[in-house]
């Protein structure tokens, strides 16, 4: 077998341990998840889930940083985006960060749910706490100023609060609605 396919086998193994993982964890929550039901869902042996993982805190972990990752690409290539058509108010480019992060909490609703019920292994809220603060220094750095950082702490808590607000929204109607609400006033607040 070829070294590209060998690692495509990989891959496919490793994305449906996942959507396995991430679908029993959204049915039962973290703590009433169970390995082997999350190997049948997957059709993989439960070597390979903790060959992979490690285990089921491994999964969850892997599937919050698949998460967490995809918010964090989004946000940055709208600010990106933004400044090579010529924006450079730093409020404007924060606030069309947010919203490219808060599409992801749509778009990705179960994964958000999931996350912001507060459930995981052990340690998952020191994670959470310590992504948070990565969010709020990027903030900062976004808004331009060391003073910002209060502001930057606010309007970021704001936006977290507002993702499972967006991601609890019945319909893609319901959710912009949330979205561009959730925007505006983090414009007001920010000026």
């Amino acid at each position: 077998m070829s070294e590209n396919r060998q690692w495509a086998r990989a891959d496919a193994t490793r994305q449906a341990l996942l959507d396995a993982a991430q679908a029993v964890f959204a049915d039962r929550g973290y703590a009433g998840a169970g390995i082997a039901e999350i190997v049948e869902r997957s059709g993989i042996s439960v070597g390979s889930l903790y060959h992979h993982y490690g285990g089921k805190a491994g999964l969850y972990l892997a599937l919050w940083e698949d998460y967490t990752t995809e918010q964090e690409r989004r946000a940055t290539l709208a600010v990106k985006a933004a400044r090579a058509e010529g924006e450079k108010d730093p409020i404007q480019l924060f606030i069309l960060g947010s919203r490219a992060f808060l599409e992801v909490c749509w778009e990705q609703r179960t994964a958000s749910r999931l996350f912001q019920g507060g459930e995981g292994p052990s340690g998952f809220g020191l994670t959470r706490r310590a992504r948070a603060r990565q969010w709020i220094e990027s903030n900062t750095r976004l808004l331009g100023a060391t003073e910002s950082r209060v502001l930057a702490l606010v309007l970021t808590t704001v936006m977290g609060e507002a993702g499972r607000e967006v991601a609890a929204a019945e319909s893609d109607q319901e959710a912009l609605e949330v979205i561009g609400e959730v925007t505006a006033i983090l414009g007001r607040l920010a000026r």
